[in-house]
């Protein structure tokens, strides 16, 4: 068996392309901020379908989270069936948020529905609809499929997060990187080059 070695001059080469490695292979996610407004809130009477508009301008992923921003003593997010998204019927929810500053993780490709718990508050236009592409690119909706028909334990979301620093930007989306794949081919890589046995 042969051992591979860095000569000492390529050396600092071989680090700026381990580092290229790693920026090359970070998985991109975004939060969200619904609607790209200060709130979760009744669509103004001129911009009616401001949610409608703004789900379909965002190319929403798998790992994508969205943040809904709001007054707790004043409104909620519920997420509903389609049925009764087409319907504003906001009895049995699969999903009720009312923190204020409630986080969905997109966990699995999908429909999925939302509307504002507060009465009334639907029937205004303040719901949103968004769709995940499942791996090659189509999705589902919950009546094709048993498999995403709703159930009262939902295990895609997570509880609040903090609310943003008055210092922070004002974007609707931050990436979050992640190096998972990055760190491990960095890892492959050294024990490759730096003594380990090549088969």
């Amino acid at each position: 068996m042969a051992t591979l070695r860095i000569p000492r001059k390529y050396q600092s080469l071989y680090i700026l392309f381990q580092l290229f490695l790693l920026i090359q292979t970070q998985v991109l996610c975004y939060q969200y901020k619904v609607g790209d407004l200060n709130a979760w809130n009744i669509p103004s009477s001129a911009n009616k379908e401001v949610y409608v508009k703004w789900s379909k301008n965002h190319p929403f992923k798998l790992g994508d989270s969205l943040l809904f921003l709001y007054p707790p003593s004043e409104d909620s997010v519920i997420q509903v069936t389609k049925q009764n998204y087409n319907s504003c019927n906001l009895k049995n929810p699969i999903l009720y948020m009312n923190n204020g500053n409630s986080l969905f993780n997109i966990t699995r490709p999908g429909e999925f529905y939302f509307t504002s718990g507060t009465e009334g508050h639907c029937e205004k236009y303040q719901k949103l609809h968004i769709s995940i592409p499942g791996g090659n690119g189509t999705t589902y909706d919950e009546a094709d499929s048993p498999a995403f028909a709703p159930s009262p334990s939902y295990t895609n979301v997570f509880g609040s997060i903090p609310g943003q620093s008055s210092n922070s930007t004002s974007s609707s989306s931050r990436k979050v990187e992640m190096s998972v794949f990055g760190a491990v081919g960095l890892l492959f890589l050294s024990t490759m080059f730096l003594g380990s046995n090549i088969l």
